[in-house]
């Protein structure tokens, strides 16, 4: 029997479809090789196998029976649930508010700290440009939110940082800035670390307006350093003068100040709680060896004032309790009863006072130096010195007896 085969156009995935039906048709049932002699002259096919087409065709199949909707819906929703979870894990992104404004509120960040934040956001490739953008809006305030207001919700974000930076950017030239870092020096009471800190901040505002190359900043940060570092104890422990050829970075350097810097530190505290207390000992035993009998120097100057508020005071209190026992008598006569006693009390502070003002001796009887006493004296005499002394005490006597008594000179 002849056997006449149809041709039927098959798509991609039937003939796919039909490859692996022959595949797996051909695993179960084993294909029975026959000879020509096999056969009977009936057209029969021999006992025990089955009859088959000499070219079989596979059944067409749909895209719904490739691809159920069950299977389809499963896959949509795996998608959603994988994306809400990696969405729940990222973690939010807030950026501190900048207005622009002058002076700079508190609860703000300045334009290059928020600059950076924005130059972070954008090298990450996991962000989208318009979550940037939309960052960028909800982190302005005026008057910076209206400098972006003529822009669209879909402009890059490369848009709204060159509008910013035309506005609230530096816009002094590398070269100023340069020069302006190379007059940077150490304040008063400005330790190494903070001012190292300071020249960092400006030569990287420098090396943003490309007044240095980004590979010299290390040497031109030591150089400035050591020119303006006032330490040069601390110059001279760390040797920085000779590491100019290699230059160490920021980072190393700023451990070794603050390392010297915390050395010194506890050497100060140390030796100032060794020096207190030897202070401390030798006060001590001064005090318990020194002679009682030795009289300690005062300003003649001091004495004089004293002496004239101890006149004053008493004078203010003879005459306070005179009025209060006038006051208390209510007679006329006890004033004029107590006048002399009050002019005797006047007279006599005056004389205390005068006595009290009495020229002493200030110099040693022995060898005539001044300070001492000749109990104490252990110089050699010298009596032409105690001799000249002795005159100029006689004659500050005498002025002093004439500033004292008046009336004894004009008498004579």
């Amino acid at each position: 029997m002849s056997s006449v085969s149809e041709e039927v156009p098959l798509t991609h995935a039937e003939t796919s479809t039909e490859t692996q039906l022959t595949i797996t048709s051909t695993e179960q049932h084993p294909p029975v090789l026959s000879s020509g002699t096999a056969h009977r002259n009936d057209g029969l096919p021999p006992p025990g196998t089955i009859p088959t087409n000499s070219v079989g065709t596979a059944p067409s199949l749909s895209a719904n029976d490739m691809n159920p909707p069950e299977v389809q819906k499963f896959v949509v929703e795996h998608i959603v649930r994988s994306e809400a979870i990696s969405s729940c894990f990222q973690p939010q992104l807030r950026l501190r508010s900048f207005s622009g404004k002058t002076p700079r509120p508190n609860n703000e960040t300045d334009y290059d700290t928020w600059h950076s934040h924005i130059e972070l956001l954008l090298n990450d490739p996991n962000i989208l440009p318009l979550q940037i953008t939309r960052k960028i809006v909800e982190s302005l305030l005026p008057p910076a939110a209206d400098v972006v207001k003529g822009l669209r919700p879909n402009s890059p974000p490369l848009a709204f940082l060159q509008l910013l930076d035309s506005a609230f950017g530096v816009v002094e030239d590398g070269e100023e800035l340069f020069a302006r870092f190379l007059n940077t020096f150490q304040n008063p009471g400005e330790s190494a670390s903070a001012y190292l800190h300071r020249l960092q901040v400006a030569l990287n505002l420098v090396v943003k307006r490309g007044g240095v190359a980004p590979g010299e900043v290390d040497r031109h940060l030591l150089k400035q350093f050591c020119r303006g570092c006032w330490d040069s104890v601390l110059l001279s422990t760390l040797q920085l003068e000779q590491a100019r050829s290699h230059p160490p970075s920021f980072a190393e350097l700023l451990l070794m100040l603050r390392t010297e810097e915390d050395r010194q530190q506890a050497k100060a505290s140390r030796m100032r709680k060794h020096i207190g207390a030897t202070k401390r000992v030798q006060v001590q035993s001064q005090s318990a060896c020194a002679d009682p009998k030795e009289k300690p120097q005062v300003c003649p100057s001091a004495i004089e004032d004293l002496v004239k508020q101890i006149a004053t005071l008493q004078s203010q209190l003879t005459s306070f309790m005179a009025e209060k026992k006038k006051d208390r008598k209510g007679t006329a006569q006890k004033p004029q009863s107590r006048t002399p006693d009050k002019t005797n009390a006047i007279m006599q502070a005056q004389i205390r006072t005068k006595q009290m003002n009495k020229p002493r001796p200030w110099y040693c009887f022995k060898c005539g130096e001044d300070g001492h006493i000749s109990s104490t004296c252990t110089e050699a005499p010298n009596p032409a010195l105690v001799a000249e002394k002795r005159k100029q005490l006689e004659k500050r006597l005498s002025e002093w007896e004439m500033q004292a008594n008046p009336s004894s000179q004009l008498n004579d």
